[in-house]
């Protein structure tokens, strides 16, 4: 026998439980609930109990909607900036007008100058006769400065002409070419020179090597 007020839950509970319920009063004032007949020392009380419904499923829970993935985040790259283009300086191959001798520069119109006519085999006569006097001391020294006082305007305008020297580019090849040999030679006045020598010499060396990166391509 089950005593008790949880006996009634459970037959309440139950899905088959009994439909007649017995309330039972002891002489001592005990209740007791069973699902049979009381003691005849006790009071008994009948009480009928609905039968409860069978028990239905409950409907599941929606199911929770699913985040929509987002589209991939498209990161813009950011171009490298393009090189700058790496070019030889232009170099011009010169020959004075004065005695044909070359040199290199880096102005293809070299300034005119005067030069006189007797260094550009204009005359068959020597600078001596240009420059000197009459006796056969004078005419030895072909010095100007031997002859100041004694050269006036109308003889150098006579004796002087304006010249300009020729010049043509150099090609990619002969720029390389001298730009490798005026480092050698800048070089080697680094090692000769004094410590405070040097760092003209340096900034020099740094420059042609600047100039010589196109001659790598």
């Amino acid at each position: 026998m089950v005593r008790g007020l949880p006996l009634l839950l459970l037959l309440f509970g139950a899905p088959a439980a009994a439909e007649t319920i017995y309330k039972c009063t002891a002489r001592n004032g005990q209740v007791s609930y069973q699902d049979t007949p009381c003691a005849r020392s006790s009071q008994q009380q009948t009480l009928n109990m609905p039968t409860p419904p069978p028990a239905t499923s409950l409907p599941a829970p929606p199911a929770a909607p699913v985040p929509a993935t987002p589209p991939p985040v498209r990161i813009a790259q950011t171009p490298a900036p393009a090189a700058e283009p790496v070019t030889l300086p232009q170099l011009y191959s010169c020959v004075r007008a004065t005695d044909g001798t070359s040199y290199v520069s880096r102005d293809g119109h070299p300034n005119a100058y005067l030069a006189p006519l007797g260094m550009l085999g204009a005359f068959q006569s020597p600078l001596s006769s240009v420059y000197g006097g009459k006796n056969a001391t004078q005419r030895a020294a072909s010095d100007p400065q031997l002859a100041r006082g004694r050269i006036t305007s109308g003889l150098i305008a006579s004796n002087y002409t304006w010249v300009q020297d020729r010049c043509r580019p150099m090609s990619a090849y002969e720029i390389c070419l001298t730009l490798r040999d005026q480092l050698s030679d800048v070089e080697d006045k680094i090692h000769k020179a004094f410590q405070s020598d040097q760092p003209p010499l340096e900034r020099q060396a740094a420059g042609l090597r600047k100039d010589m990166a196109g001659c790598n391509r």
